[in-house]
Order: C-alpha cells, then structure tokens, then sequence
C-alpha cells in the first residue's frame, strides 16, 4: 500500500476495532477512572486530562513499536529491492485479510498470539502496579505507556503488518494512525457506553467491518508500489 492508503486503513481499522478496544482495554480505562482520587473524578476537566494521558502514553507505545518495526522491515526489504516490497506489500495485504476475518468473527483462532507478549508484560505489568495509585497526570502518562504493551492479538497483528510499511517513520505513523483511531472507543466508553457496547456486540458490525477491511486489503493490490527508489525529504 502507499503511505495516505495505509494510514487511511490503520485509523479506520482503529475504528473498526470497537468491539475489541472496548471488551479489552475499556474495563482498564473504567477501572483507573475509579481509582483516580474523588476531587478528580467530579472534576470533569481534570478527568478528561487523567483519561487523555493514559492514551496519549497507550499511543506513544504503539509508536514506538511501529518505529522498530518498521525499521526492520526496511531493513529486510533493502537487500531485494523492489521485489522485496513486492514480497512484503503480499504479506501485508495477507495480515490485513487475516485481521478482516478475525473482526468479523471468521477467524478466532488469532487470539491466540496474545500469548506471544506474555513474557514482555511479565515484567511490565510490576512496574506498572508501582505507579497506582495514579494521581498526578506524569503518572497517568507513564501508566498509559506500560498499559500500551498489553497483549494484545489486534495490536500484534498491526505492528506485523507495519513490516510492510516501508520504514521506521512509516511504521510509528502506521501505529500512530491505529491509536487514533481506537480513541473514541476508549475516551467514550464511559460517555456513551451503552451506544458503544451495541455496536460492539452486533454480529452484523464486526462482520461490516471486517468486509470493509478485506476490501480495503485486496484493493490495495492495484495501488502501484512506490517509494523503494525515490525518497521524499
């Protein structure tokens, strides 16, 4: 895919993602709320201040993961040129198909690579103990950027796709598209949770989603390669 289609994709597959973002991460974002001290809960600006730096610290860790990634994607690729891209935009486009199927209920043995990052937040997840109870915004910050390396199927199935991506900028920007787009389920789980949890409990939107997605894959196949000999500065 060329740069604007594969940032296009990773927000709205951030969209997509409602029923996933909200099942998984909208207890956590629920939970540190209630923690939070109570002359913060019923402010309503300084909650949304704690809420926004938990994922603005969630989405920096998502950048930083496309960074590597991307980066040895690139690194892989340079050694074939083009048909390197070529090999990598097949096995993007075949993980975008993949995560089509897995929103849509198709393919649920995905879930299963969850288990892959266990390891990593193993260690984590003390350190992020350490920090509650969260009551000054560098913490919710830092909590966010711990929190962002939960194991998570969706997530690990972007960050293999960022290989495709074509280099470290363009991998961050790929993660930091799909953070966006995963922000309205989260910030508004609480807000309009009830709308949100709908619409991620209907078979017929993940299915939507997941055609959309597929769609998104397949047409990105007629989309020319560019950018493995030109660089724009």
């Amino acid at each position: 895919m060329d740069g604007p289609t594969t940032l296009s994709a990773a927000f709205l597959l951030g969209l997509f993602s409602t029923v996933h973002c909200v099942g998984m991460c909208g207890g956590i974002i629920g939970a540190l709320s209630l923690a939070l001290p109570q002359h913060i809960r019923e402010h309503k600006p300084r909650l949304w201040l704690f809420i926004s730096s938990y994922n603005i610290g969630r989405i920096a860790s998502y950048s930083l993961a496309g960074l590597l990634m991307g980066a040895l994607g690139d690194g892989l690729a340079s050694g074939a040129l083009t048909q390197g891209h070529r090999i990598l935009q097949a096995a993007g486009v075949a993980v975008m198909i993949a995560i089509g199927m897995y929103l849509a209920g198709w393919l649920p043995q995905l879930s299963l690579v969850e288990k892959l990052g266990l390891p990593l937040w193993r260690r984590l997840e003390p350190l992020g103990r350490r920090l509650l109870p969260v009551a000054t915004l560098p913490r919710a910050l830092a909590y966010g950027m711990i929190w962002g390396w939960l194991p998570c199927g969706l997530v690990y199935f972007v960050l293999l796709w960022t290989l495709t991506s074509g280099g470290a900028a363009e991998g961050a920007l790929t993660m930091l598209a799909f953070g966006l787009g995963t922000l309205p389920s989260l910030i508004g789980a609480g807000v309009a949770s009830g709308w949100i949890s709908r619409i991620a409990h209907s078979p017929r939107a993940r299915r939507i989603a997941g055609l959309v997605l597929i769609a998104m894959a397949i047409g990105s196949l007629f989309i020319p390669i560019g950018g493995e000999h030109t660089h724009h500065h």
